[in-house]
């Protein structure tokens, strides 16, 4: 009997020592992509060593075999494969293969993340926060306060999502002006300002986005969404013009405002006009919603190939099951992709339609994402809709790409080439 437990002892520990290494492959054949990224981020943070397979299965996660990290995978529904150290080796050559667009990147320190959102309840809700509560990423709520108080500062990366930094207050006015919601975000947003010094809501607003200017370009990572993005780069170019009508800020707009428009302050767009009616959702010519023909089933849009070796950057953020993603609308739905300045990068977009859905860019030692559309998986999401159920979208391929922007700033950056 006692030579049957010690051979089995020897078993369990010949197979222990010969598992090295968890497999999350992210492919067709996982079950839950979203909350394997999830997995990825609670293993950076047990300082388990982490390795991003960049186009290896999807962009799968390779990790130092523990058991715990294998129970969480269980716990938490997340396909896996436990390999041995010559089956980690053969992936590890075929990926250093010169000839096959593959790599290899360190996850090496779990992002701090903040999400600047009002602490009020608005009546929508917000794809990243709840792809970052499914996917059991920690994440902290910060608002104007918080970024006015250099808060921002303690954060690898900040993620905006349905905002209006123009201080239009999302031109709701002409359809929800009389809504009680929309009364109190009025007067949440002039209290604010007021307690924080700005006899506007606008200057307010363009003070914020100038702190977040000077985040990234110190070297954090944006990651913004639907109207945060359009409205992010307007309020920059209207540095000291007044571009709000008179039902948002008590006085009339600058009639000469689109000709004092200053580009040379904005992260991703030139060239704009702004929408001077003050009744219409859209911000200016930017965004496409109101001029596309794109009905929901012709609605998509493709990612670019980027080489893996020589493009980690686009490469870790483009990483997917699918290549082609169905489209979503919002408030800001796609970008006009001749307003692009030359120093973006496209990294997904409907080539038939000349829509960018989803773009990259660097400012300083910082970068910043911009991705149109309100929810991945709720293809016109309107104001008082429930919140989408990722329990029943696990897979989402619009979903992942947020969650590739999450894992990003944890990439182990290679040396420059001198």
């Amino acid at each position: 009997m006692k030579g049957s437990f010690l051979l089995l002892f020897l078993l369990l520990f010949t197979l222990a020592v010969k598992a090295s290494s968890i497999l999350i492959n992210m492919d067709e054949d996982q079950k839950n992509h979203l909350k394997a990224y999830g997995i990825a981020y609670w293993s950076i943070k047990q300082n388990a060593e982490v390795n991003w397979l960049l186009n290896y299965k999807g962009g799968s996660f390779l990790i130092k075999y523990a058991k715990v990290i294998e129970d969480e995978c269980k716990v938490r529904g997340v396909s896996y494969t436990v390999l041995a150290d010559a089956k980690v080796n053969d992936i590890l050559n075929e990926i250093s293969d010169p000839e096959v667009n593959m790599e290899i990147v360190k996850l090496e320190k779990a992002p701090k993340i903040a999400v600047y959102s009002p602490k009020s309840k608005l009546p929508w809700d917000d794809a990243v926060t709840l792809v970052l509560t499914y996917a059991e990423i920690p994440y902290d709520i910060i608002y104007d306060d918080d970024v006015l108080k250099d808060k921002l500062s303690g954060y690898d990366w900040l993620h905006l999502h349905h905002e209006d930094f123009t201080g239009q207050y999302g031109r709701f006015w002409s359809t929800f002006k009389n809504a009680s919601w929309y009364q109190e975000d009025v007067k949440n947003q002039e209290a604010t300002a007021k307690r924080n010094g700005f006899s506007k809501v606008s200057a307010m607003k363009l003070a914020v986005v100038k702190r977040m200017r000077e985040f990234c370009v110190g070297g954090g990572f944006l990651f913004a969404m639907c109207s945060a993005t359009d409205t992010f780069d307007i309020a920059l170019s209207a540095d000291g013009v007044d571009i709000c009508a008179s039902m948002f800020d008590g006085d009339a707009e600058d009639p000469n405002a689109q000709e004092k428009l200053n580009f040379s302050n904005t992260f991703a767009f030139k060239n704009f006009r702004l929408n001077q009616n003050p009744v219409s959702y859209g911000f200016s010519d930017i965004d496409v919603t109101q001029t596309r023909n794109l009905t929901q089933q012709n609605d998509y849009f493709t990612l670019f190939d980027f080489s893996a070796k020589s493009d980690l950057v686009p490469t870790m953020l483009t990483q997917n099951h699918e290549r082609v993603i169905k489209g979503f609308m919002g408030q800001t739905t796609a970008f006009r992709k001749n307003l692009l300045k030359p120093s973006i990068t496209v990294l997904g977009e409907n080539k038939g339609a000349a829509e960018v859905r989803y773009l990259h860019g660097e400012v300083g030692k910082g970068q910043f994402t911009f991705y149109g559309g309100h929810d991945p998986e709720d293809y016109q999401h309107i104001v008082g809709d429930p919140p989408t159920d990722l329990n029943l979208h696990p897979n989402s391929p619009g979903y992942r790409l947020i969650l590739n922007n999450v894992l990003f700033p944890a990439a182990k950056k290679k040396p420059q080439k001198t």
